[in-house]
């Protein structure tokens, strides 16, 4: 952690400043230490150059296994391509020039893929993860300059309203218990004349069902063993490529199509063992938009990829309750623990990776 990331930070629960102490140091990072709200005295942990505002345990495993299995695989100064950097630009529509000198969030961060983007360009940015994938993050990009990382809950982030010039989430909105509530969270941060985009999945596709009844097996399996199931996905990729029986197969075991075979092992991987995998449509995010006071809202290509600009200052009541409301039922409900409810309105929904 970089002490001046102490002044983009507040503390989850009252929005108070925060005292950094430094226990240990390596450069310009704090490696280990603590940070103490002024406000109400609450501490939160650095360990391992990351500060902590999630409590341990709170998280399903498989989200920062994936990562350690998987660290550098998405990430475009490793694997050699400009896969990360094109799948930013196509769900934002942002350049460079966007990015340079403004506050970016990285809701989500995952392995930094995006994040390392960011950064290159010019920007200073910020990615939360409420799993240890930070811990991958911070190996792949963490000591870079304009790079801060944290572990933290959408529903309950560390950071004062209105704090970021663009926000961004892609592929995690729809990972939560409520898309439109972690969403609502993501939007309050954004400036006024600030950016927000989104990449969620689209419901669409006649594979889901059988993706639904697949997945209420794997998810309650353990991770490893998912990581061993799962690793069908690269010599099946040759079976599938083919005309008509690849087109069955994909319709009753749907799985990553991706040429490199350990992105597509990931990629199959993270669609069977995610508690929420939530499916929605082009009106309801658009709808999104508009109550948390986003307009100028551009759609791209499926899946959901869509921005807008924040144009109204305050947030609506019915937005603020749902930001309030989430942040009043983490206290006692681990964010991705989800009711049985909840797990049967997402199958019948369907599912897809």
């Amino acid at each position: 952690m970089k002490t001046a990331a102490v002044d983009i930070f507040a503390c989850p629960g009252c929005k108070g400043a925060l005292d950094l102490r430094a226990v240990t140091r390596d450069g310009p990072e704090v490696v280990e230490g603590s940070l103490t709200c002024r406000s109400c005295g609450a501490e939160y942990a650095v360990t391992r150059g990351v500060p902590r505002f999630v409590d341990r345990g709170a998280y399903a495993a498989s989200f920062g296994l994936q990562w350690d299995w998987f660290r550098t695989v998405q990430i475009d100064s490793v694997n050699g391509t400009d896969e990360s950097d094109r799948a930013l630009h196509s769900t934002t529509g942002w350049t460079a020039d966007d990015y340079r000198g403004g506050l970016v969030l990285d809701a989500g961060v995952g392995a930094g893929r995006f994040a390392e983007i960011v950064a290159k360009n010019g920007g200073e940015v910020v990615g939360i993860d409420p799993t240890a994938a930070v811990d991958a993050a911070y190996g792949n990009i963490g000591r870079r300059e304009r790079v801060h990382l944290a572990q933290a809950d959408i529903f309950a982030m560390p950071f004062r309203n209105e704090t970021f010039d663009l926000a961004y989430s892609i592929g995690m909105l729809h990972h939560t218990p409520s898309p439109r509530k972690a969403f609502a969270h993501v939007a309050a941060t954004v400036k006024p004349r600030g950016g927000l985009a989104v990449y969620l999945y689209a419901l669409f596709g006649p594979g889901r069902s059988f993706m639904a009844a697949i997945r209420s097996v794997t998810t309650r399996l353990p991770p490893k063993l998912v990581l061993i199931l799962s690793s069908a996905a690269v010599p099946l990729y040759y079976v599938y490529r083919t005309p008509l029986l690849g087109k069955i197969f994909h319709l009753v075991l749907p799985m990553s199509l991706h040429a490199n075979w350990r992105w597509r092992w990931l990629d199959t991987f993270d669609t069977y063992t995610r508690p929420h995998h939530w499916m929605l449509q082009y009106p309801e995010v658009f709808g999104w938009f508009k109550e948390c006071g986003f307009g100028e809202i551009e759609m791209f290509e499926q899946p959901i990829r869509m921005r807008g600009t924040k144009t109204q200052t305050e947030l609506s009541q019915a937005v603020a309750a749902l930001v309030d409301g989430a942040s009043k039922a983490r206290q006692t409900t681990p964010v991705f623990a989800g009711s049985q409810r909840e797990h049967r309105t997402a199958a019948n929904r369907g599912d897809q990776p």
